[in-house]
């Protein structure tokens, strides 16, 4: 509850008008002077370091809280794109992938899974080059699913909280460069292959930045919400053995 600058006034007179009662109280009932004058000079002067130990604990006990709600209100904002586009976009960018047997493997998570597995996962696909091969996949298809999602995406870029993600913020313009190079052509059919090529280089942006912030993503449910990670792994679309029915 917030106070007004004139009741926040009217405190401090009060809490003034207390001390020099009290301090008169003391004089009359024990007559000490210089006893009083000595205690009133150490405790003036041990205020400017009582102030700044607690402005910086407290300021550090509201950042630390302050952050921890931006932190969860990210991962919401992360979930609703995973939910919306993120799993389409994992498993329609599988499609175009060359090597996506050599590091697929190591992303079939488990409800076992600790979050050293987690890092591990991260470490291996910043060591995997990812190759994408546009020809390999339906181009036309995901152009069409990107381009109905655009309104969705421009929403989750008005979120403030992604100033406090910039890997997140960094998937995000890398999957709407896409949209824009695939819109950007009447035709998908036939393209000479230096613009195959260059679409190739786009979706490996992409699809690299996807599955970094999916091993994240998941890491946080496995952490905070057992019940969704729960559901992820058994919906994994790099594991063909994943069931969504609870077997």
């Amino acid at each position: 509850m917030k106070i007004s600058n004139l009741k926040a006034e009217r405190i401090v007179w009060i809490l003034l008008i207390v001390s020099l009662a009290l301090y008169g109280i003391d004089y009359l009932i024990f007559g000490k002077g210089e006893e009083i004058g000595f205690g009133f000079l150490g405790n003036l002067a041990f205020l400017p370091i009582y102030v700044l130990f607690v402005t910086l604990v407290v300021e550090r006990v509201l950042k630390s809280r302050e952050q921890a709600v931006i932190k969860q209100k990210l991962n919401m904002v992360i979930g609703a794109f995973f939910s919306e586009i993120g799993n389409r976009l994992l498993r329609d960018f599988f499609g175009f992938i060359q090597n996506a047997e050599e590091f697929a493997c190591h992303l079939r998570f488990t409800t076992q899974w600790a979050a050293t597995d987690f890092v591990k996962a991260a470490d291996l696909l910043q060591a995997k080059k990812i190759r994408a091969d546009s020809k390999l996949g339906d181009l036309a298809a995901l152009k069409s699913f990107l381009v109905e999602k655009r309104g969705f995406m421009l929403g989750l870029l008005e979120n403030p909280n992604l100033l406090e993600h910039d890997e997140f913020t960094d998937l995000l313009w890398a999957v709407f460069h896409l949209i824009e190079e695939l819109e950007a052509r009447r035709s998908l059919d036939q393209l000479p292959r230096s613009d195959m090529n260059h679409l190739s280089t786009d979706i490996e942006r992409a699809y690299s930045h996807l599955v970094r912030e999916w091993i994240m993503y998941l890491r946080h449910l496995q952490q905070d919400y057992p019940y969704l990670y729960s559901l992820a792994v058994r919906t994994n679309p790099m594991s063909p053995d994943a069931r969504v029915e609870v077997m």
